[in-house]
């Protein structure tokens, strides 16, 4: 347990109290996977936060001193950050994504896939960004990658699927609060299933549950955290996966494409699908294991039945 009012008889300055969080969440050997890289840049957005400023501030305010109130409540909030090991996102219930804020708890996955790269680029060469008018989201979570999407594809319509009511009631805060309502929608859907009929895509988009058995039992502790069906997807990591492609051409416009994050099942999903072109995307800000397939690829696929 720390010691607040020693803390805060020492320190004075946002710098002082910077450099001393930082400081106690190397000594905790804390994870940091969630919006942050390091323990540094962990401790500055806490602080930030609880003194509602913004992530970029002039340099002379790192001198400015905190009020015992303001430094109370930084202080309970970097112990839970390390008795509780609670990613930073759900302490202050916010994750940046495309450069879009979202509210986020426990109800829903942090965003972090390297598919806001692909998004931000509007998904180009692959598709033509203004012919996008329709987009599913599969496994949309808090909504961040439905949304940011409709924010790229300005005149698309975007359903955000998702088989947890409780993850919807996230999605369709966040839909509200960027005033989508008109084009983005929640659905309680699992994959395909509860999905228009009628309804054909021309960018279908997933980051579903993809960690095995084996790496669910690596997981840090802040992990545990995030709900374990938007993780876990049996022993070999394939679960949704298989539900995904399954029924994938039908669902996609000609000239379509189907992207999917499968981080480090990659291997799993190309041996198990040998028959199938995949074709795994490169990022320049980090990230790996989503694959890209187009329309036409995955209807060739289901007529010679070289998918499983």
């Amino acid at each position: 347990m720390l010691d607040k009012e020693t803390a805060v008889a020492s320190l004075q300055t946002m710098r002082d109290y910077v450099r001393w969080a930082a400081s106690r969440f190397g000594e905790a050997g804390l994870h940091f996977g969630h919006g942050n890289a390091t323990a540094l840049d962990e401790a500055a957005t806490l602080l930030l936060h609880t003194l509602h400023l913004p992530s970029v501030i002039p340099e002379p305010y790192w001198d400015a001193r905190l009020t015992r109130d303001e430094a109370m409540t930084f202080l309970g909030l970097v112990e839970r950050r390390i008795n509780e090991r609670m990613p930073l996102p759900y302490l202050i219930n916010e994750a940046w994504f495309c450069g879009l804020s979202f509210h986020v708890d426990q109800r829903v996955l942090i965003p972090r896939s390297p598919i806001a790269e692909l998004i931000e680029a509007g998904f180009e060469p692959w598709i033509e960004p203004a012919s996008v008018e329709r987009v599913l989201d599969i496994g949309t979570g808090s909504g961040c990658i439905a949304i940011a999407c409709a924010h790229v594809f300005e005149e698309a319509a975007v359903d955000a699927a998702d088989n947890s009511p409780a993850a919807l009631e996230v999605a369709r805060e966040n839909i509200r609060r960027h005033g989508l309502e008109d084009r983005v929608h929640a659905v309680q859907a699992d994959v395909y299933q509860g999905l228009d009929a009628g309804h054909r895509y021309d960018l279908v988009v997933s980051n579903p549950p993809y960690v095995d058995a084996l790496d669910m039992a690596d997981l840090p502790a802040e992990y545990h955290h995030e709900p374990r069906a938007a993780l876990a997807a049996g022993d070999d990591g394939l679960d949704v996966v298989r539900d995904i492609l399954k029924g994938a051409a039908a669902r996609l416009s000609p000239g379509g494409v189907l992207v999917v994050e499968v981080g480090n099942s990659a291997p799993a999903v190309a041996e198990t699908w040998p028959g199938l072109p995949f074709l795994w995307l490169e990022f320049s800000r980090g990230g790996h294991g989503v694959f890209l397939l187009t329309a036409e690829q995955l209807a060739e696929a289901e007529q010679s039945d070289t998918g499983h």
